[in-house]
């Protein structure tokens, strides 16, 4: 849902997940990203244009600025999937004490 919601709402949903979440609870976020470092395929350049044309708030977010919300929120990245059609599945989990 990141890429067709306006970026406030990635921030919004993190300080949320970690007012709900139980101690063992996770957030799974499913979806196309921007990897610095790693080239973007062309399915999901086209899709990301696509986005923006309908809606300037929208769009493929990076996933280190995703992130790095998650982080300043106390969450962590505990796994990443590489999934079909150039998507990943991240798993953020909060600290464990």
């Amino acid at each position: 849902m990141l890429h067709i919601a306006p970026w406030p709402v990635c921030g919004a949903l993190m300080q949320g997940a970690v007012r709900h979440l139980s101690a063992h609870g996770r957030l799974l976020l499913y979806g196309p990203y921007r990897v610095a470092g790693e080239p973007t395929s062309a399915g999901n350049e086209a899709f990301d244009a696509d986005l923006r044309s309908r809606n300037p708030a929208w769009g493929l977010r990076l996933l280190g600025d995703v992130l790095d919300l998650a982080n300043g929120a106390g969450l962590h990245l505990t796994e990443r999937v590489q999934m079909p059609a150039n998507n990943l599945l991240l798993v953020l989990a909060r600290p464990r004490s």
